[in-house]
């Protein structure tokens, strides 16, 4: 059979090469096509005559001829490999195409077949998995395997260039408190919030990333002077309190931010990620709500967590706890109305250990109601007796946790810690958070209502910071709104502060009084004084006291 005969066979077979599903066009030695089957015309949209006569390369969205004559690219290739057609309306095709040799009478082959099948939906797929497989399916945004790759780099090109990098770990305060009270639904829903803002804060050259949970990290790169962003951050704490609407609950966000700088240190991408936790860690511990640079100073190893919790768990079994109590200063009047218990804890060996710090152990080591009762205990004695010594009544302010409210055992905790101590109901108050306020769930109101009926102040601890949603004070059982002081921080005579002024305006409109706490100058009290805050707390009056100085404070302290 002659090569021509050859060729021949292949066009004439064409009503069974229609039959087939995969794309076949066939060429003669030289890569001109001699035909195209059915399944070819419609994967490129061509009528098999606007093919026949054409170069292969017609089909082709790159040049597969760049390197050599059509006649080496030809007999080179064996086998299935992925390559790109390009249709007749410009549209690419991405396939996988197998090229055979059609043997002649000599030596060379005589023509060659491309078979081919579109693979558009096995590459979507494909690109789906490595999406997932390097980011994160709820926001969309990188995973922290793939942030230490672009870290990494960004460490290895600022080395190059003498540019620095930074590192900021974003961390969302309480989001415990809302999968608490609202479910996760709403907890994924404002993860999924943060990451917007986090996208549409930084430049398109900087990288977002969840690290998991309630933690975000982002990466700066090619920055002249990483100190120089600080202020940006500031605009990012801002814009993230803004309040958003989950589930139909509007919620105030705060977030604790650190931030790490290359150069100095080490090339190492995971040991700065490290070292910008840290900073953020200081920030939580600072009071949250606020931006942290990490110093050296910070990477003096820390307790290990289940040391310091088993060393609070004999505290509480051997007494090795305290009660310090600050002072609520009536506004109008000058005088000490009242007290907040505020729990203490001195080591032996660590030396004093802040709330801040033994709290969340109490939290995650679940001793928080253990705890909470014994303060709430000694509190209520100390209260009674300090009465008898001034001679005139004097509340008391007692925090209460979540697991503490939830406990089936909590409202007789409360009554007998009353009859135990022989403190009058109305001297206390239970200082409680906005989350247990939205926590739908069954009994919360009847507990509020319980409470109120023993005859026992509530007070909304913290307002203004965190979840506020002001649908719960309308009709709910509540006292008392305390001003969270990172409200109070920055308040100067003439410096208006709308959230402050609304507050206290609300609060009044609702019948409730309000305090503010984290009073430390004469300008923070002058203007809560003169926007009607009803009573005040802070450093500027006194710093919490041990029981034994509480009656001499309470009587040295004068009106400002």
């Amino acid at each position: 059979m002659t090569d021509e005969s050859r060729l021949r066979q292949v066009i004439d077979a064409a009503p069974i090469l229609d039959s087939i599903p995969f794309s076949i066009v066939a060429t003669d030695a030289h890569g001109r096509i001699i035909s195209a089957n059915a399944a070819a015309e419609r994967l490129l949209g061509y009528d098999a005559a606007e093919l026949v006569g054409g170069p292969l390369g017609k089909i082709d969205a790159e040049d597969r001829a760049s390197t050599g004559g059509w006649e080496q690219v030809l007999a080179t290739a064996v086998g299935d490999h992925e390559w790109v057609y390009l249709r007749k309306d410009g549209a690419k095709v991405p396939v996988c195409e197998t090229i055979t040799a059609l043997e002649g009478t000599s030596e060379e082959p005589v023509g060659y077949l491309a078979v081919a099948y579109d693979i558009t939906q096995r590459k979507l797929d494909r690109a789906e998995v490595e999406f997932l497989e390097n980011h994160d399916p709820l926001t969309k945004l990188p995973t922290r395997a793939r942030l230490l790759r672009h870290l990494g780099d960004s460490i290895a090109a600022a080395e190059q260039d003498g540019n620095e990098v930074a590192v900021l770990v974003v961390d969302i305060d309480h989001l415990k408190r809302v999968n608490d009270a609202l479910g996760l639904q709403a907890g994924d829903e404002l993860l999924s919030r943060i990451a917007d803002r986090l996208r549409s804060w930084v430049r398109a050259t900087d990288v977002v990333a969840r690290l998991g949970g309630d933690e975000f990290a982002i990466v700066l790169s090619g920055l002249q002077r990483a100190e120089a962003i600080t202020s940006r951050v500031d605009v990012l704490l801002e814009d993230l309190l803004t309040t958003v609407s989950i589930g139909g609950h509007p919620l105030a966000v705060t977030v604790s931010i650190g931030g790490a700088v290359h150069p100095p240190g080490g090339p190492d991408p995971a040991a700065l990620l490290k070292r910008a936790d840290l900073a953020m860690e200081h920030a939580k511990a600072s009071g949250r709500n606020n931006f942290q640079w990490y110093t050296d100073d910070l990477a003096e190893p820390g307790e290990d967590a289940l040391a310091l919790a088993s060393a609070l768990r004999q505290a509480l079994r051997d007494g090795g706890l305290s009660v310090a109590y600050q002072p609520q200063v009536d506004v109008r009047t000058g005088r000490v109305v009242g007290i907040e218990a505020l729990a203490r804890w001195h080591h032996s060996e660590l030396g004093e250990v802040t709330p801040d710090r033994f709290i969340p152990i109490a939290e995650d080591g679940g001793m928080i109601v253990q705890l909470g009762g014994w303060v709430l205990r000694k509190a209520c004695r100390d209260v009674a007796s300090i009465q008898r010594a001034l001679g005139r009544p004097l509340r008391v302010a007692v925090n209460v946790s979540p697991h503490q409210f939830q406990s089936a055992s909590w409202l007789g905790e409360i009554t007998g810690a009353l009859n135990d101590s022989g403190l009058p109901p109305a001297a206390l108050e239970l200082e409680i958070t906005e989350s247990i306020l939205m926590d739908e769930r069954s009994g919360v109101p009847d507990t509020l209502k319980a409470i109120r009926e023993l005859g026992v102040s509530i007070v909304v601890d913290d307002f203004g910071r965190g979840y506020s949603n002001l649908a719960y004070l309308g009709r709910l059982p509540i006292d008392k709104i305390k001003i969270d002081r990172s409200f109070v921080t920055d308040l100067v005579p003439d410096d208006p502060a709308p959230v402050v002024d609304a507050i206290i305006l609300m609060a009044h409109e609702l019948g409730m009084t309000v305090v503010a706490e984290g009073v430390e100058t004469a300008e923070q009290e002058r203007y809560l004084r003169h926007r009607g805050c009803d009573e005040m707390q802070g450093f500027y009056y006194s710093r919490g006291v041990p029981t034994e100085d509480v009656v001499r404070t309470v009587q040295q302290i004068s009106v400002f």
